[in-house]
Parts: structure tokens; sequence; C-alpha cells
């Protein structure tokens, strides 16, 4: 294992309000100072609420937004300082799949040109051979060549993102950031495209970085997780670790969310009461202390530092090994439950080609 992509200290805060004079007075700290290290194979989950800034930093390492400070290492190449040709070049190795694919996809032109666009800009496939391979990419990810003479209005939600998950793999990229790819779907056909994601990545060799609030979702793709709170990582491991044995009590909560397809099996839900920090005014210390349950006069003065046990599981909490024992969350059970489900309702809606079309 060698490391693909490592973060240092990334920073990116979106000014909100200046003054006449055009001096930033209030700012939002989307992203502020991460640190990460993703190791080639890996798929590397980012959790948390909404406006966490977990697709901020997807578009941060894609550099689709510049960030203000820190660095971004692809292969051991600072590619902050990135210009021109070597951003395009390393564009190739680094692509995107979007939340929406109804958004994603422009509904004027075919699935043909849609393909054969990152192929005309990159130049990889002789032009006598880019209609073969886009007829190749259309039956990698399950869906008939003769799609490619369609627009995307005619197809279902599942068959768009698939169309969106063979534009990403067209220019044989190394790095897939897949921005909540499944939240737009509905629950039938969500366990195809995730059991369709991870055959891609045997095949081709992938590392994915996998944003997503859906924590039974994470479970079944993930290997390592990060969660993120205003901003900042706050428990970072593996997803075996995490999911028994989580330190943080905003992953504790979290965690607790999760539904259990069991009507008779109880799990204690862990209610965060306190006030939800604004974004533009955050507090002083630790950001989640407004609303932890075992904060202290430390955590309201002092900033945890992200510490590393001896597993490699890294956590930001001044009471790590004072707080109870955490509830072990058999979220196995949850994902291969939903699996079985939605495999039985697309046999039964669409019949043996339903894999292929949807």
């Amino acid at each position: 294992m060698s490391s693909l992509l490592q973060i240092e200290n990334l920073v990116r805060h979106f000014v909100v309000k200046r003054t006449v004079l055009g001096r930033p007075v209030a700012a939002v700290k989307a992203v502020d100072g991460v640190s990460l290290s993703v190791e080639v194979g890996d798929t590397f989950a980012l959790v948390g609420e909404s406006g966490c800034g977990k697709s901020t930093l997807g578009r941060l390492i894609l550099r689709l937004i510049e960030p203000q400070a820190g660095r971004l290492l692809f292969e051991g190449r600072d590619i902050t300082a990135f210009k021109d040709e070597a951003l395009r070049s390393f564009r190739r190795h680094a692509q995107l799949i979007f939340q929406d694919p109804y958004a994603s996809l422009n509904p004027r032109m075919r699935v043909e040109q849609i393909l054969r666009e990152p192929l005309d800009l990159h130049d990889i496939v002789p032009v006598t051979q880019r209609r073969q391979r886009v007829a190749e990419l259309l039956s990698l990810v399950g869906l008939s060549p003769s799609a490619a003479q369609r627009y995307p209005h005619e197809f279902s939600g599942g068959q768009r993102q698939r169309i969106a998950i063979a534009r990403a793999i067209a220019v044989e990229p190394k790095l897939i950031v897949c921005d909540e790819p499944v939240s737009a779907l509905d629950v039938s056909i969500r366990s195809q495209i995730l059991n369709l994601l991870r055959d891609l990545q045997r095949r081709l060799g992938l590392t994915y970085i996998f944003i997503s609030h859906d924590l039974a979702v994470v479970k079944h793709i993930a290997n390592k997780v990060a969660v993120m709170n205003l901003g900042q990582i706050v428990e970072q491991g593996s997803v075996q670790d995490l999911f028994s044995t989580p330190q943080h009590p905003y992953t504790r909560a979290l965690l607790s969310a999760i539904p259990v397809p069991n009507p008779h099996v109880r799990r204690e839900r862990i209610i965060l009461r306190g006030e939800l920090p604004s974004a533009l005014a955050l507090p002083p210390g630790c950001r989640f202390h407004t609303r932890c349950p075992f904060a202290i006069d430390r955590c309201r003065i002092e900033v945890p530092p992200l510490r590393t046990d001896e597993k490699g599981h890294r956590a930001a909490c001044h009471r790590i090994g004072e707080l109870p024992p955490a509830e072990p969350i058999q979220t196995s059970r949850v994902s291969d439950s939903l699996q079985h489900l939605m495999t039985a309702f697309t046999r039964k809606v669409d019949g043996p080609r339903a894999s292929r079309v949807i």
C-alpha cells in the first residue's frame, strides 16, 4: 500500500461580508486545517452533517475550488502549484461523480457526445476508435451500447448515474471523488450503483473518496472513514474500529441515528441538545461543546488536538478514555438487509435484466 493523496492543513474560508473598503469581517470556515492520507485502492469515506464541509473538501482535492492554505500531494507532487497543462493532466487522473444525475449531464447532448467529450479533451484514444470506446464504457456500467444515441431525459435516475460513472472512468483515472452518488436515487437501485462502484474499483484499480451522510451506505462500501464537524475532522479510522468503538461523542450521536430494519431491536438514540453553532461565529475551544453531553470546562476553552492511538485511530476529544463504553453498532446487518431487500425488489419489478438497465 502506498499513499496516493496526502492533505496537509488544508484551509478554505468563504467571505460573506466585507466593509466598504473591502476588508472581510465575516467568513464561513468551510474547511479549517484538515489533514488526512488516502492510500492506493482505498475507499475513504467523508461523513458528517449537512454543512460540515465534506463536499467543499472534495472539490478542493480536485482544485475546483482553490485552497487558501495547506498542501495537496498527489503521488508525491504538490498539485496546489500546478498551472494550465499540469493541472489538466492531473484532472485526467482525478475525476468527480456528482450527487444529482439530473443536473450533471448536459440535456442537449447525446450520451455519445457526453462520453466522447473527455476522450476528445485528453486525446487518449485514437479518433477512429472513440465510438468503440463509448460502447465499451456503456457496457462496463451495465448499459446497452445503443443508449449512445439517446438523450439524458430518456433515462431513469439510476441509468443517468451510470452514464455519469461512465464519463468519470472514461479517461482512466486513479482517483474518483464520489459526492453522495446515491443520495438522489430511489432506495431500490442504490445497492446496484454501490455494487457497480465496487466492481469497477476491483476491475480498474480505482481509489475512491466517498462523501456521504448515510452511515449504513458507508459501512457497505468504505474501508476507512473520517468524520467532519464544522470544517474539521473530529475522528478518523478504519470502518471496523469506528463503528465498533467510536471515541468522539459526535460520532456516537451519528451512529445512534442509523435505522435498524428490525422492529424488535431497540437502540438508545443519542439526542444532541443545546445550540448548533453558527458557521459565522464558531465557539471557542471544541466546536462541538455546545451540544456535547460530556463537555467539561476545558472543552469550552481549549481546542482538542487530533490524537492517534496505537491502531492508527484518530480522535479530537479531551475526554478520550473517560467516556462510558459506546454501544456497538451492528451496521453489517443493516447494510446486508437493505441490500437483500433492494435486490429482491429489483428482480421482482424488472426481471433478470435489471442489473443491466436500471
